[in-house]
């Protein structure tokens, strides 16, 4: 009966048969794969990189401007108005504005249907002045070409203030919205559409109006 000592013999000579098989198949491996040369330079593509011109909104505190356009007095119809407006920015979205405007407004529909009309004359002369909060809710751009790009902010504002009317002195409150398009850091459009509410004593009935008024200005950065 063989002993188990036997078999060590034929093992040993079966694994040196098997190293001696596969040394030229890892020796052929190795030759297939490609050798990088030691000074091979990595490609990095280059990319070209494009200038954008991002809008910037002027960080001036102090905005002064004019302004003209439309204001709808309430029974007496549209007249032309201008004024002048100086604000004042608490934050990036808060600011104060004041304004004062003025328009000449005429009772001549009035005078149509009434003798001697309304006013004491054919036309009298509308003045406000107010003090108004405003809050920056939508800045925004837009596009002139493909290139180019001009920054917007659009805004609500609210304020208090007092028109005066055929010697009539009343308290105003006023409510609405604008939008700025600024041309550079030191300038901008201004559109506003205002709603300016007061009591008016008209033909001894006294009852509240809303004033409507479109305007477009230029402002300045200080």
């Amino acid at each position: 009966m063989p002993s188990k000592h036997a078999l060590h013999p034929w093992l040993t000579v079966a694994l040196l048969a098997a190293a001696l098989l596969l040394t030229p198949l890892l020796a052929t491996a190795q030759a297939s794969e490609p050798q990088r040369p030691a000074n091979e330079q990595v490609i990095v593509p280059e990319v070209e990189r494009r200038e954008v011109r991002l809008p910037r909104i002027p960080s001036k505190d102090i905005i002064a401007g004019l302004f003209t356009g439309i204001y709808s007095t309430d029974s007496f119809g549209a007249s032309p108005v201008v004024g002048v407006r100086l604000g004042y920015h608490l934050t990036e979205d808060f600011f104060f504005e004041a304004a004062y405007g003025r328009a000449r407004v005429s009772d001549e529909s009035f005078r149509r249907i009434l003798p001697g009309g309304v006013f004491a004359s054919e036309k009298s002369t509308l003045t406000y002045y107010n003090v108004s909060l405003g809050y920056n809710i939508l800045p925004g751009e837009v596009f002139l070409g493909s290139k180019r790009a001009k920054a917007t902010v659009t805004y609500l504002i609210a304020g208090i203030g007092s028109t005066e009317l055929d010697d009539q002195r009343n308290q105003t409150l006023n409510i609405g919205l604008g939008t700025r398009f600024l041309l550079g850091q030191r300038s901008a459009l201004q559109l506003d559409l205002r709603d300016h509410i007061f009591s008016f004593d008209l033909l001894g009935e006294r009852r509240s109006t809303h004033n409507l008024e479109l305007t477009l200005g230029l402002s300045f950065f200080f």
